[in-house]
């Protein structure tokens, strides 16, 4: 199974071009998509999701027309926005039973889906309580609860861990990897931690336009050697920015600490360092440049 996308675009009436030719291959696994706010992940999402129009292209999830039979790809998706609303007190149980009403799950086998779901996502002990009670892990959890009703081929999670402590987060990617050995899971992200740890594949996107799409190894690969750090002064940054192309610079201890990108040794204290993938990102997205740097969190 893979959902192929073909110069897929979108222009708002505001005359924001939120995708540009977007094509990508997504196979079976963990997909993970990263970009900064505003890059045009979500309306990538919510066109996938059926949710809205593209103005041109194509996408095609296995022999399904992804643009024009929109009721077989809700047969087959499941969707996680970056928001979802419940109602104020209803239990996670009779929540996910009036979903899965809505899927379309004959009464006979509901409550055996539901209880199963409950317990695969680890809230069969708070399966009672009203979900609008639920910490925001939990509340993700229950989200991917309901997105996997109807056994899907395709699952899109938009910003997931986004609020997440760091335990709440690594039992977040523990679920996603279970969920992702079978089926297409689209992570839309602007936390590269989130594509480090659970994507085999991925796709950066910035102002509607993929920058770079394949494994993360082979992005860190392109970096290797090209790398340098250097500790400076807040007052130094406008000088080096302009004279090395600075990718990101983040505060330790109070003191900016830049990397920049030079196939040579630039001299002037700098140090070669491994790239990671925030390197990647915003080498991909900045081309180099960058007028306010900070960690991508």
């Amino acid at each position: 199974m893979q959902l192929t996308i073909r110069n897929l675009s979108k222009t708002y009436s505001n005359g924001v071009k939120a995708l540009q030719d977007v094509s990508l291959d997504i196979p079976t696994g963990m997909y993970g998509l990263l970009g900064p706010n505003g890059a045009g992940k979500s309306t990538l999402m919510r066109t996938l999701a059926t949710l809205q129009t593209a103005d041109s292209g194509t996408a095609t999830l296995g022999d399904i027309d992804v643009l024009s039979d929109k009721e077989a790809v809700r047969r087959t998706l499941g969707y996680l926005p970056q928001e979802f609303g419940v109602y104020a007190r209803i239990s996670a149980t009779e929540m996910l039973d009036h979903l899965a009403v809505l899927k379309g799950i004959p009464a006979g086998q509901r409550k055996e889906v539901v209880n199963a779901l409950l317990q695969r996502v680890n809230l069969w002990d708070h399966r009672k309580k009203a979900v609008a009670s639920y910490s925001g892990g939990m509340r993700q959890r229950f989200g991917i609860a309901q997105a996997l009703l109807g056994d899907p081929r395709l699952i899109i999670v938009d910003e997931p861990t986004a609020g997440l402590d760091p335990g709440e987060r690594n039992r977040f990617y523990n679920l996603l990897s279970e969920i992702g050995e079978n089926v297409i899971v689209i992570l839309s992200t602007h936390i590269v931690e989130d594509v480090k740890e659970l994507c085999s594949n991925m796709a950066i996107i910035h102002n509607g336009q993929v920058q770079y799409a394949g494994a993360p190894d082979a992005a860190l690969e392109q970096l290797r050697g090209k790398v340098w750090e250097k500790s400076i002064s807040k007052a130094e940054m406008e000088g080096y920015q302009q004279q090395y192309q600075v990718i990101s610079g983040k505060l330790v201890a109070g003191k900016p600490i830049i990397h920049i990108l030079s196939n040579d040794d630039p001299g002037e204290g700098f140090r070669p360092v491994e790239a990671d993938l925030e390197d990647v990102f915003f080498a991909k997205i900045m081309n180099g440049e960058i007028q306010n740097p900070q960690s991508i969190e």
